[in-house]
């Protein structure tokens, strides 16, 4: 039996240690699998008068908490990830101690899931008339509708993709909305390492670091940067500094490639996929177009047309960074079609 291959954040290094939010939004992303199915109504011979709506019956469990924090290391992100990791094993009494010492928004919006279902809905609609441009309660609010099988999840999930594009609710949202797509954005993979000397450093000052070489240095800087802009779940940034890099070199091929995959939308695919056919044309020795040509295609469910683009770059300069990750990507496709 075969399945489809779903590629990941796992396939390359991450800047930080997020497990938390990953397993977070790898529950939230399983819902998606069953958003589109409703209740079919089948049509009688003669019309009748409307049966009373039966009262709606919370999904089993508790909703998935989608809590992030980025780099944050202070007392408070320590305590509401040790919270979120509670309500996760279902100790949402010891959770709910932990989110009721702050008041942060995100802290608030834990707290409402932690005594669910007692309330939680009406607290997420109280907060986001408070906070109407807050991704992060715009998609819990949905995410409580649909566990409390209520309506309006949808809409909310489209709010919180629509007012801070730019965050991990808006990336989580796109999941839940898209589900015919792999979970997350493709990531741009560089064919070089961010240098040492930053991956010592603890998160935070990783991304300062990689901040201020950006700022002050050319393409290879800029690409760093972008990745980890991307894998913090800012993909409306990171596009902003690929873009810069493509401007600042526009005939270097990965500057043009990362510059390309940082346009990648769910709702567009077609214009990411739009620059990259051309650069595989104009940049045919260069495997960064036909390795990310097929990452771009799998995470649209295009296996086949996939799998050849990774088998071209294998193919193209053999041996090179590149090369060898095309050589995993389809060791796993592999696999995973052998199920």
């Amino acid at each position: 039996m075969s399945r489809r291959f779903i590629p990941g954040a796992a396939i390359v290094g991450d800047v930080s240690s997020r497990a938390r939010i990953y397993a977070a939004v790898a529950a939230a992303a399983a819902l998606a699998a069953v958003i589109a199915v409703g209740a079919a109504v089948l049509p009688g011979d003669e019309p009748g008068p409307p049966a009373p709506a039966p009262a709606a019956t919370p999904r089993a469990g508790t909703p998935p908490l989608a809590l992030d924090l980025g780099v944050r290391d202070d007392a408070e992100a320590r305590a509401l990830r040790r919270a979120a990791s509670l309500y996760e094993r279902e100790r949402t009494a010891d959770a709910l101690a932990l989110f009721s010492r702050y008041g942060s928004l995100e802290a608030r919006v834990g707290a409402s899931f932690a005594r669910w279902p007692v309330g939680t809905v009406d607290r997420l609609q109280q907060l986001a008339g408070l906070y109407p441009r807050s991704a992060l309660v715009q998609l819990h609010l949905g995410l409580a509708r649909y566990w409390a099988r209520l309506p309006g999840a949808e809409q909310a999930w489209r709010e919180a993709a629509d007012v801070e594009p730019d965050t991990p609710y808006a990336v989580v949202a796109g999941d839940l909305l898209h589900p015919e797509f792999a979970r997350g954005l493709p990531l741009f993979l560089p064919s070089f390492e961010t240098p040492a000397a930053i991956r010592a450093q603890p998160p935070a000052q990783q991304l300062a670091a990689l901040e201020r070489a950006a700022a002050s240095g050319g393409v290879r800087e800029k690409l760093l940067y972008g990745v980890a802009l991307q894998r913090l779940g800012r993909p409306r940034s990171a596009e902003r500094v690929f873009a810069a890099a493509g401007r600042l070199a526009p005939d270097d091929a990965e500057a043009q490639v990362a510059a390309a995959v940082g346009r990648f939308a769910k709702d567009a695919p077609a214009v990411a996929f739009s620059q990259l056919g051309p650069l595989a044309r104009r940049f045919p020795d260069e495997p960064t177009v036909r390795f990310h040509l097929g990452v771009l295609l799998l995470w649209t469910g295009r296996v086949e047309e996939a799998k050849r683009q990774l088998g071209l770059a294998r193919k193209t300069r053999p041996g090179s960074p590149l090369a060898r990750e095309a050589e995993r990507y389809l060791e796993r496709i592999e696999q995973a079609e052998k199920g």
